[in-house]
């Protein structure tokens, strides 16, 4: 069970290359061995659920549209690559150019029963979102019991209804709460025992997390992924002041802040090799 020193690859290698792009998976997956493929969902006119992080396609196409309102053939279109190449010049990769938003059939079938986080994005824009989402992944076998008792399949959101839907859908689904500034500290103690009860994991921002929080947390009994933990400086701080995990735009530099030998990864392909 993945519960310290937990990577999780925001967006994929997002700081390295286009996000929620199979470049920026392969790169965090395959070359960095992060923990988990971090995946923003949104859903098509035509009731696809595909990775994208805005409800427009806007910033990273280009061009207007709003994906309630596109058909995944119209999706399918765009080119979701080239901006990155056109924003970060120094990191620019021919082969980024061209490449196209992923639905969630398209992630599992390139990487498998690999560990996912996947946030539901809006999901009062798209009603039944929870529905298709939990639809699809025991289709491809990925809520099992030892999945979810392992935390390999995890979903979270900053909406509390959207995570009380997928838990009476799937009582056992692993759950986050993403939370913006001051939301946790402004929450009393028997509220957050209350979520407890089925949310196993805090994701608060980074800008409002200190050791005096990190252990509030931690007595209650969550776990702590703040977001997004990608300057070194950071890292060490919160490292230090107890957080279990944290969602970076840089496995790498993350991975190398935990210590690797002693992340949970590597402690797998120890005993394997054994």
């Amino acid at each position: 069970m993945l519960t310290k020193n937990v990577v999780i690859a925001h967006r994929g290698a997002s700081g390295y290359a286009p996000e929620h792009t199979f470049s920026s998976y392969d790169m965090s997956h395959f070359d960095m061995k992060a923990d988990y493929i971090e995946l923003d969902v949104q859903m098509t006119l035509d009731g696809e659920i595909i990775i994208m992080h805005d409800e427009t396609v806007e910033r990273t196409a280009g061009l207007p549209g709003i994906i309630k309102e596109m058909t995944l053939e119209q999706i399918k279109q765009l080119d979701v690559g080239s901006w990155y190449n056109e924003k970060f010049p120094e990191l620019q990769q021919d082969f980024y150019a061209g490449q196209t938003i992923p639905t969630l059939e398209e992630v599992i079938s390139r990487y498998g029963a690999v560990n996912y986080y996947i946030e539901t994005k809006a999901p009062e824009v798209y009603p039944g979102m929870e529905e298709r989402l939990v639809e699809i992944l025991d289709r491809h076998q990925l809520l099992t019991p030892e999945r979810l008792t392992g935390n390999q399949t995890v979903i979270q959101s900053f909406s509390l209804e959207s995570l009380i839907k997928v838990h009476n859908l799937v009582p056992g689904m692993p759950l986050l709460l993403l939370t913006k500034k001051e939301v946790l500290r402004n929450m009393t103690d028997d509220d957050l025992k209350q979520i407890n009860h089925f949310v196993y994991a805090v994701g608060p921002s980074i800008k409002d997390l200190d050791q005096p929080l990190i252990e509030r947390m931690h007595g209650i009994g969550f776990l702590v992924f703040p977001y997004t933990l990608n300057q070194p400086d950071d890292m060490t701080r919160l490292i230090d002041a107890g957080i279990d995990g944290a969602f970076t735009n840089y496995a790498d530099r993350l991975r190398t802040a935990f210590n690797a030998e002693n992340s949970e990864i590597f402690e797998e392909l120890n005993r394997s090799v054994d």
